[in-house]
């Protein structure tokens, strides 16, 4: 098949990027999904100085990879959460710390950067996050109005339209992650986002089924339904196993404890159907690679990242060329 097996960075970005190139391209991978921060990837500087540019086009061309797409989900956290989450401290720059205002707008700018980093990479898929202002809100207890789920959207569109236009201009898509804390966390909510956004070219899905197995979604039926708004796809899984105990909203446990309903596992070891994924993604025509997104809390990562690119080019078969009942005519 030839959909290239490329490896988000994200989860490696303690590591230096040469480091994490050197690694995987050992591993055998085709490229990469590059994270916006550690030093993997400074929007700004890709935005603006063609020596950094071309710096990190002689590294990856050093360790045989290309570069796919650019995730910033950090950056896009900070433009659609609400003001004032102390957490979003630790994805802006320490001196816009306690600003709240200051961290949206330098969001804002970041992820303008980023379409222009990706444009000036050579790729045209930014994959991340839009934030929400709304998340808090999902139980409906206090009562949640429709008037205040519709602003939480409204206030996406409003922050994120203009950002779509620098990505327009730059020629880049954005695929959003249908994640939990997001706008767009599940079936429902993503038809609703991209009904409000009037089906606009630029936002589409970055599929990852790991976040929809656990609500009880079928991660096949959404590709299928979602198919032509689907840029990008991670191969990341979850293994459910609710005991009676566990429950899927976590109960305040850490990832990777065994107390909990879902933990994220390594690509073949949880409960994603890939086979299914891959017969929807050949239906479509899906042609975009196929990022392994690495996150397991109970394995050795290099063990695992290793294991997981043969797992995903096991599954990824094409389409039959053959017309089996064809060979029935005389």
């Amino acid at each position: 098949m030839s959909r290239p097996v490329t490896i988000f960075t994200g989860q490696w970005a303690d590591l230096p990027f040469e480091k994490v190139c050197k690694i995987v391209s050992e591993m055998g991978y085709d490229g990469v999904e590059i994270a916006c921060w550690g030093d993997h990837m400074d929007v700004e500087k890709a935005a603006n100085d063609p020596s950094y540019v071309k710096e990190k086009k002689e590294l990856l061309a050093k360790y045989d990879l290309s570069c796919y797409a650019l995730g910033n989900h950090l950056g896009g956290q900070c433009v659609g959460d609400p003001l004032g989450d102390p957490r979003l401290n630790g994805f802006a720059p320490k001196k816009y710390e306690n600003n709240p205002q200051a961290i949206r707008e330098w969001g804002i700018e970041t992820m303008k950067n980023t379409a222009k980093a990706a444009r000036n990479m050579g790729c045209n898929i930014v994959t991340g996050f839009l934030g929400s202002s709304i998340w808090r809100y999902l139980y409906s207890f206090p009562p949640t109005s429709e008037d205040m789920v519709e602003k939480g959207f409204q206030e996406i569109y409003n922050l994120w339209y203009p950002i779509f236009d620098e990505f327009d201009k730059q020629e880049v898509k954005f695929a959003h992650e249908v994640h939990p804390a997001e706008i767009a966390f599940d079936y429902y909510s993503t038809e609703r986002l991209l009904k409000k956004f009037n089906y606009r070219p630029t936002l589409g899905i970055n599929f990852d089924p790991s976040h929809l197995i656990w609500q009880g979604i079928k991660p096949d039926l959404f590709f299928r339904d979602f198919a032509d708004r689907i840029y990008h796809v991670h191969i990341k899984d979850t293994r459910v196993k609710l005991d009676g105990r566990s429950g899927i909203l976590g109960s305040h446990i850490q990832f990777g404890d065994m107390r909990r309903g879902w933990n994220f596992v390594s690509p073949g070891h949880g409960s994603v159907d890939f086979e299914l994924i891959i017969r929807e993604a050949n239906a479509a025509g899906y042609r975009g690679p196929l990022s392994v997104e690495w996150e397991d809390n109970g394995m050795d990562r290099i063990f695992g990242a290793t294991e997981a690119l043969e797992f995903t080019r096991k599954i990824d078969f094409d389409l039959s060329k053959v017309d089996f009942d064809g060979a029935m005519e005389n």
